[in-house]
């Protein structure tokens, strides 16, 4: 096993502790998208033209993807608290990859994440969403929606090794929760103005929505779109491919180098 393969299996097994002994944590995480679900689901779908069963389709991928966003928001708290109470400073002093830490961290929170996925879909089968497509492109979809969390995550990494104060990595975190609101997570954006709707459909989160609505077989892919929603598993991969090789290596250089 390579000096990589080895040390990031320690950081990933630290990591899955860490997150074992922070129970609370965990929950809120992956109870918060469910509640998003119901309130959305019922609460939003009514007002909207969609009839509610409709929307709730509509909705479920759209929450997905944003609760992959929150990648971001997870990666960046656990990396600047490590980061500013010196636990950084002890693994950095250690004879193992430099890559390890960071890695260890974006596996942990994936594998977490693929956990955390199963009781949502659940709770999207009982109130109406169901996946429409072949059971092949089903499991592409899921695939696609771990790819995007994995690459969010790294982006959340950097910016927590980039961050002054834990405190301050919490408050650039949670402005992270205007990402789905600036896509077609909630709603479609063929209604909006011509340039907040350019805006949208160039956010990330909404090719990969409209990659999963695709694949999950909920929605057809809207006409007249921008690339990356017209094209959206294209979109979607180069996305993540676009992230993960600028914040990957940013964020292990990063942690190699600390401060300096």
């Amino acid at each position: 096993m390579s000096t990589l393969a080895f040390d990031g299996t320690a950081m990933l097994g630290r990591q899955l502790r860490r997150v074992r002994n922070n129970p609370a944590l965990v929950i809120l995480t992956q109870t918060m998208p469910i509640t998003m679900l119901l309130f959305f689901g019922y609460v939003f779908g009514s007002a909207l033209a969609m009839p509610g069963a409709e929307y709730r389709s509509f909705l479920v991928p759209g929450l997905l993807v944003a609760t992959a966003a929150n990648g971001i928001m997870t990666g960046m708290f656990q990396a600047a608290q490590d980061s500013h109470r010196g636990v950084t400073d002890r693994l950095r002093t250690l004879p193992m990859s430099r890559a390890a830490v960071p890695l260890g961290q974006a596996v942990a929170d994936l594998v977490v994440t693929a956990v955390g996925t199963v009781p949502f879909l659940l709770v999207g089968l009982l109130v109406g969403w169901r996946i429409e497509g072949p059971a092949l492109e089903a499991a592409a979809a899921v695939g696609l929606l771990l790819l995007f969390r994995f690459a969010c995550t790294w982006v959340g990494i950097f910016l927590g090794l980039l961050s002054r104060s834990e405190e301050a990595a919490g408050q650039l975190g949670s402005a992270t929760f205007m990402l789905p609101l600036l896509s077609n997570a909630y709603i479609p954006t063929g209604n909006l103005p011509g340039w907040l709707r350019t805006v949208a459909e160039w956010n990330p989160l909404s090719a990969v929505t409209t990659a999963l609505r695709d694949l999950f077989g909920n929605a057809p892919i809207p006409e007249g779109s921008a690339w990356p929603v017209a094209h959206p598993v294209a979109g979607s991969l180069a996305w993540c491919a676009v992230l993960i090789a600028v914040f990957g290596p940013l964020a292990v250089r990063r942690y190699a180098h600390g401060e300096r």
